[in-house]
């Protein structure tokens, strides 16, 4: 069984026992968390709520808090000769997937 869930604004597909990298959130590690916003839920008979299943909830684990690779960009300015070169990482949160419940 699997399910769409809805995390800082994005979608992810998990199974219990798999691990997923979401944005940082403000739970500390260990802390046990449940996701309210699941979309879909898949197996032998899917379900698709709209936009929420109801009553269906996901659990899970924080396992870590993380920084994401280094990413770089440069903004030029033309006529101008202004170059900026920025930098940064993202802050992300590892969730260990407990179980789903319907």
């Amino acid at each position: 069984m699997y399910a769409v869930v809805v995390s800082g604004g994005k979608q992810y597909r998990v199974s219990e026992g798999s691990q997923v990298v979401v944005d940082r959130m403000q739970d500390e590690v260990g802390a046990q968390i449940e996701i309210a916003n699941v979309l879909m839920i898949g197996g032998d008979k899917p379900q698709v709520g709209a936009p929420n299943v109801p009553g269906a909830k996901v659990l899970a684990t924080v396992v870590a808090h993380e920084s994401g690779e280094k990413t770089e960009y440069m903004r030029y300015l033309h006529r101008r000769r202004t170059r900026t070169q920025r930098n940064g990482r993202a802050k992300l949160t590892v969730l260990q997937i407990n179980g789903i419940e319907v």
